[in-house]
């Protein structure tokens, strides 16, 4: 048996760079406990927990479009939809069972994420 350690993704809206780019495929490796841990000595998460996630991202995420330095500018610049998704992708493949992604269509949001409107 062997363990997959990088998974890809499509992105629901897409990233768009500096020049207009759109990037939506993507890969993001499993996490390390390194990757969990350094980021807490970070001032910016210090200042304000909710980074952890943007240091985070940028740390596991390997490829984003034609991106292969993913940043905390890069995660920052993501539309909260994009953020959300690689937030529930993160969990699913570090937490859960990634074997649901194969049966997902790619782009397409996790079931967590859809909000039912009153």
């Amino acid at each position: 048996m062997s363990l997959q350690t990088e998974f890809t993704f499509k992105l629901p809206k897409g990233f768009f760079d500096d020049h207009g780019g759109l990037h939506r495929d993507g890969v993001m490796r499993l996490a390390t406990a390194r990757d969990e841990i350094e980021p807490l000595r970070d001032p910016r998460v210090k200042e304000n927990e909710a980074y952890l996630t943007v240091i985070v991202l940028s740390r596991v995420l390997t490829r984003l479009g034609t991106i292969t330095q993913v940043t905390p500018k890069t995660i920052e610049g993501l539309f909260a939809a994009d953020l959300a998704y690689l937030q529930d992708l993160y969990r699913i493949v570090n937490f859960g069972d990634p074997s649901v992604l194969e049966t997902m269509e790619p782009g397409v949001p996790f079931v967590s994420m859809e909000a039912s409107v009153a």
